[in-house]
């Protein structure tokens, strides 16, 4: 085992043996609604990965298909509410995918974050995040966020350079290694999705 393996305790490949329509949905939430956004490219670019990999259903969620207006909001259209909590509530598990705006996450993902909390609690996720550092700071907002809703964060942290795999600013093109940074961020992920699935049957149980 490599040495990087060895400090971040990664592994070369994870199989998840439930197969079929048992395998484990993942739902990767893109962060961002604004204009001109690049959050669908990188979002597009971890499901064909994701998907490679046979190993879980993998589903994009798109916040701004949902109609979320600001929490507590007088007057919003809160109509996607519904949806929102149905869509979440039937995922296992998910990869964030996560853009920094003033050090921190975006307004719109953690407004759509705020919206719940059932349907996040006791489940894993994975965060992929972009910006002039990679999107660290925003990816460390995100991860006490998620600690209050109950989800198990994975420590392997894809961080992708606005520099160095976006061409101006606009057009994704990751370097290879991000590639292998993908891969051992799911190989962590699928296993505490498990586990956490294994928390949410207990719970359910103490609770009937």
């Amino acid at each position: 085992m490599s040495l990087f393996n060895r400090l971040f305790r990664t592994s070369s490949h994870f199989t998840n043996n439930q197969g079929g329509k048992n395998m484990l949905n993942i739902g990767i939430v893109l962060g961002s609604t604004r204009e001109g956004r690049v959050s669908p490219q990188v979002g597009a670019w971890v499901k064909e990965l994701a998907d490679n990999r046979g190993d879980a259903n993998y589903e994009i969620i798109d916040i701004a298909d949902y109609s979320l207006p600001l929490l507590g909001e007088p007057d919003g259209d809160a109509s996607g509410v519904a949806a929102w909590s149905e869509k979440i509530a039937e995922m296992d598990g998910f990869v964030f995918i996560v853009q920094e705006y003033n050090h921190s996450i975006s307004a719109a993902l953690k407004n759509a974050l705020d919206y719940l909390r059932v349907e996040w609690n006791d489940k894993a996720a994975g965060i992929v995040s972009y910006g002039s550092v990679g999107g660290a700071r925003a990816t460390e907002h995100l991860r006490g966020i998620l600690s209050e809703l109950s989800i198990a964060h994975v420590r392997v942290h894809p961080a992708l350079s606005l520099f160095t795999d976006f061409e101006n600013g606009t057009h994704f093109a990751p370097k290879d290694v991000q590639v292998q940074s993908v891969n051992d961020m799911l190989d962590q992920l699928l296993p505490w999705t498990e586990a956490m699935q294994s928390v949410r049957t207990k719970s359910t149980s103490e609770t009937a």
